[in-house]
């Protein structure tokens, strides 16, 4: 890690666990090899104002205290300033977390920050929009419209699986075409997850997609009835191979993407982007901070 000499430690303090857990991370900073200015924001609307702030000094590197969300709104302003990208894990899936390897407790994450390795990884992108992990349509995207913040903030998990049992009722099945660049494809589906990599709400659901592959994957779950979401999820929350039987999966640098209904896209659980979209990868574009390489 010789080639970090300062950070920034920047926590959305709306996160689920981000107001109660920033004083121990600020307890934390003592133990990093490098000087770190410490930075808490209460309104997410502060967020990019204060990461642009904390860029202005020229850090080495840019630690993201939040969940998902947080980390996929704000790695736009990374990309080209030559900074690396730390996760401190706070969030209610924690996803990208996952994927990379990072402990979702705090102490584990600095002991990551403390020991770890740079690490290229890939982007994807929604049109020119920058994201970490999963952007989806579906249920995802319209439980992250209507779920209360607060809900969220204080019952995490459960929460969310209380509010999806309240919107299922009016859910129903979609249309998607996805053009590969060779072909068009045309199915009925209850979901599509558009993957950098293989979690998405905190469970591993898309088996091809990896961080560093230079890969965009879409896995559409398909079904002509909403019952056969249930099935998916059931078998996808219990780790069974029957996950798979009803999802089909494309890859490619850029797929384009289009729905009938146009429907809302979540990415990393915020609705940003309608459809018609371009799914595309931004192949090896940040560094992040991951745990070390184990021997061989």
């Amino acid at each position: 890690m010789d080639r970090i000499k300062t950070a920034a430690l920047i926590v959305n303090a709306k996160s689920r666990k981000g107001r109660k857990l920033f004083k121990r991370a600020c307890e934390r900073v003592a133990t990093l090899p490098y000087h770190v200015d410490s930075y808490a924001v209460e309104n997410p609307e502060h967020l990019d104002r204060t990461v642009r702030q904390a860029l202005d000094k020229k850090p080495d590197l840019v630690i993201l205290g939040g969940g998902d969300g947080t980390v996929s709104g704000l790695v736009d302003l990374l990309v080209g300033k030559g900074v690396m990208l730390g996760v401190l894990p706070l969030g209610t899936a924690n996803s990208f977390a996952r994927t990379l390897g990072i402990p979702l407790d705090i102490d584990g994450a600095f002991e990551v920050l403390r020991t770890g390795e740079p690490r290229r990884i890939d982007l994807g992108m929604i049109d020119q929009d920058y994201f970490a992990n999963c952007a989806a349509m579906g249920m995802s995207p319209q439980i992250a419209e209507t779920v209360p913040h607060n809900l969220k903030r204080i019952a995490g998990r459960v929460g969310y699986l209380g509010w999806a049992g309240y919107q299922f009722a009016s859910f129903k099945p979609f249309i998607l075409t996805v053009d590969d660049g060779k072909e068009t494809h045309r199915m009925r589906v209850v979901e599509v997850r558009i993957s950098n990599g293989p979690y998405h709400g905190g469970q591993w659901l898309v088996d091809e997609a990896e961080v560093d592959s230079g890969k965009i994957v879409v896995q559409a779950v398909c079904a002509r009835y909403k019952r056969g979401l249930i099935k998916n999820w059931a078998a996808s929350f219990l780790g069974l191979e029957a996950r798979h039987h009803d999802t089909v999966s494309f890859s490619g640098t850029s797929l384009k993407i289009d729905t009938v209904p146009s429907l809302p896209i979540s990415i990393d659980g915020e609705v940003l982007a309608h459809t018609p979209i371009t799914a595309h990868i931004a192949a090896g574009v940040i560094e992040v901070i991951a745990p070390p390489t184990p021997p061989a």
